[in-house]
């Protein structure tokens, strides 16, 4: 693997482009002989760098990230981040899915980054890449020193995740939300049980995913779902749209937000050779569909947005406002209404 080629981002916070994020002699793997586990590689390195900054030209409403883990066993057939292995010279399929590489010292460089005087305290999102909630979390447990940095600098954060294992962190995400913005998403594209087995084969089921946003809810931290990625001919069926939705609102989501699946180039092959295995005949729809990019049609992406928000107003949970995370608020005066629509910053 090219260790030593995989560099921060252009612009990076506090370091020149061309500095390696960590070198090939601070590399250990592993594997375990547990179930949850078999199959997978899990390669440790020590990240010189944690916080990244966005590339310009990308579509992201924030500008800082911070990802724990490289790769994912969620196994999400059509995740974006698949291409990202290939910096490493893995494949963005099977290695994507079974090769980890996980930053063993993010919390106390997070810590180190955060107190230092050139970070400006901006916004941070997680989850933006890949899972960082994934299985790997439940053995690495990076995340609760992640978390404690960032309350422990009142700095405000987002994550998006399909994992159940964030409500372990549960009294984290409330001391932190006391002092800063906290923004937490789920994201639950469908609810058909045949369509995740096969899509999302590594991801707790969407009905476990939504009683993450319930459980989230009752505790005072309003929880929004990304309703991703809507898939073509698959989940976009009204009456499929309308029970997501619905099952959305039972869960008490503060706001719904649609996307549509899109193939960028390594998602892509992987996903479309998932397609022709399963679903062969939807193949020349999907190359007729994705013909001009890694995008659907405008066309097409209005109409499930406007299907989407059309149900969320009918079951009561939108329109939503821009840059407006939810907060838990002190205990005087009293809480405001839970129910209250709020759109969250990293979607």
């Amino acid at each position: 693997m090219r260790w030593e080629n995989l560099t921060v981002e252009s612009g990076g916070h506090g370091r020149a482009a061309d500095a390696a994020l960590f070198g090939a002699d601070a590399v250990v793997s592993r594997t375990f002989d547990t179930p949850e586990f078999r199959g997978i590689t899990f390669h440790e390195v020590r990240a010189r760098s944690i916080i990244n900054r966005v590339p310009g030209a990308s579509r992201m409403p924030f500008e800082w990230t911070v990802n724990p883990y490289r790769g994912c066993s969620h196994a999400c057939v059509y995740c974006f981040a698949r291409k990202t292995h290939t910096y490493l010279d893995l494949d963005p399929g099977l290695d994507f899915d079974s090769q980890i590489v996980v930053k063993v010292n993010a919390p106390q460089l997070l810590r180190r980054q955060l107190g230092s005087r050139r970070w400006p305290g901006e916004h941070i999102a997680m989850g933006t890449n890949v899972d960082c909630y994934q299985r790997a979390e439940g053995r690495y447990r990076l995340m609760p020193g992640i978390l404690a940095a960032l309350r422990d600098h009142a700095n405000p954060f987002s994550i998006l995740t399909k994992g159940t294992l964030i409500l372990r962190d549960l009294d984290l995400l409330v001391q932190s939300a006391r002092v800063t913005d906290v923004g937490v998403s789920v994201s639950v594209g469908f609810t058909d049980p045949e369509l995740w087995r096969t899509v999302e084969r590594g991801t707790p089921a969407p009905e476990r995913r939504l009683d993450v946003v319930r459980t989230l809810s009752e505790h005072g931290l309003g929880c929004g779902v990304l309703m991703a990625p809507v898939l073509p001919f698959l989940s976009d069926r009204p009456a499929q749209l309308r029970a997501t939705v619905r099952a959305i609102a039972a869960s008490g989501a503060t706001s719904v937000t649609p996307l549509v699946l899109h193939l960028r180039p390594g998602a892509r092959e992987w996903f479309m050779a998932w397609l022709a295995r399963h679903h062969p005949h939807l193949v020349r729809r999907y190359e007729r569909l994705y013909a001009d990019g890694s995008y659907a049609p405008k066309w097409y992406q209005r109409r499930i947005t406007r299907q989407v928000h059309e149900l969320a107003q009918e079951y009561g949970i939108g329109p939503t406002r821009a840059g407006t995370p939810r907060r838990i608020r002190p205990p005087e005066p009293p809480a405001a209404d839970v129910t209250e629509s709020t759109q969250l910053t990293l979607i």
